[in-house]
């Protein structure tokens, strides 16, 4: 079996099982195609199109996983070569990056901008979603690193490095009730309709548990994935808002903050690349950019980690910065 055999294969399978377009796009011959597929069914030992003639009709139930296996396998030599060319030069390359609407929105723009001047070659793929939906990103490949909250067990796969601590905070129009000045309760905010973001699948919310550790259900009204969608309900007055605080501006003429870092406990923002890749000069960079004290010292000993509590020992002295 050899890679060209698998190229002829997955062209004439991405070109409807016409060999002549096929072969055109390989710019090779007709007849040269349809030799190595079939020396590569002889291999095999079975057929991997069913035939009609000279044309090809349909593809075997055998045949679909032969080209879907091929499929990965040259993505995956695709991806050797731009391996090769990145690490020729440390300062080209791609950067593929899954992350929350809050953290694209608020916390990534003055990291990008500085890594996009330190390294104008490489190019930054920024892909949104919630900690479920960059999990798939993270299963199929598609990203290189990703920056959430929570949800670690969605991410068994990578080594999870804290990056900052942040904390929820309650918004209100300004003319509102509990924009009075007074120290919030969950009492008060039991009060009233709130809005805040979705809700991850996979455990308890821990704002429902903050909730019920003080004996009341908050009243959730509206969810919604992005800081900005939730302010803008908050302005119409369909509710108080919970959002992160680096969500929030102070100038905001409409919307005050509230503090509420003692009723809700702090969440830690983390980057997490996959296990055993190798990491380039500008993912050590762009991390440190994120969170300064990831030093690419501590980050290679991170990363050679076997463990989730050894990763947590590495850092267990060191104070997260605040958001």
């Amino acid at each position: 079996m050899k890679l060209h055999q698998l190229r002829y294969l997955a062209a004439v399978a991405q070109n409807g099982l016409n060999i002549t377009a096929a072969a055109q796009k390989l710019h090779t011959s007709q007849p040269g195609v349809s030799k190595q597929i079939k020396l590569l069914e002889d291999e095999l030992g079975f057929q991997i199109f069913v035939r009609e003639g000279r044309n090809l009709t349909r593809i075997t139930p055998a045949g679909q996983q032969v080209i879907e296996r091929a499929l990965k396998i040259l993505q995956e030599a695709q991806s050797i070569r731009h391996l090769s060319t990145e690490l020729r030069d440390e300062g080209k390359g791609s950067l593929s990056i899954g992350t929350t609407h809050t953290q694209a929105r608020y916390v990534l723009p003055d990291v990008i901008r500085e890594f996009r001047a330190r390294y104008p070659q490489v190019h930054l793929n920024l892909h949104q979603g919630t900690s479920e939906q960059i999990a798939e990103m993270v299963a199929s490949d598609r990203i290189d690193c990703a920056i959430a909250t929570g949800s670690e067990a969605l991410f068994s796969d990578l080594t999870l490095l804290p990056c900052y601590r942040w904390y929820r905070t309650v918004i209100v129009p300004r003319k509102h009730p509990l924009a009075n000045g007074a120290r919030l309760s969950f009492k008060a905010l039991a009060a009233y309709p709130l809005i805040t973001y979705t809700f991850s699948f996979t455990g308890p919310s821990s704002l429902h548990q903050a909730f019920a550790r003080a004996a009341l259900t908050p009243n959730i009204a509206i969810t919604a994935r992005d800081a900005d969608v939730i302010q803008t309900y908050v302005r119409l007055g369909l509710g108080v808002g919970i959002v992160a605080h680096m969500a929030v501006d102070e100038r905001d003429p409409d919307l005050i903050a509230v503090d509420a870092s003692h009723l809700f406990a702090a969440h830690t923002t983390w980057i997490g690349f996959r296990r055993g890749t190798l990491l380039r000069k500008y993912m050590y960079e762009f991390a440190q950019l994120l969170a300064p004290h990831l030093e690419r010292r501590l980050v290679e000993r991170a990363h050679r980690a076997t463990s989730a509590e050894e990763v947590a020992q590495l850092f267990a002295d060191i104070a997260l910065p605040q958001r």
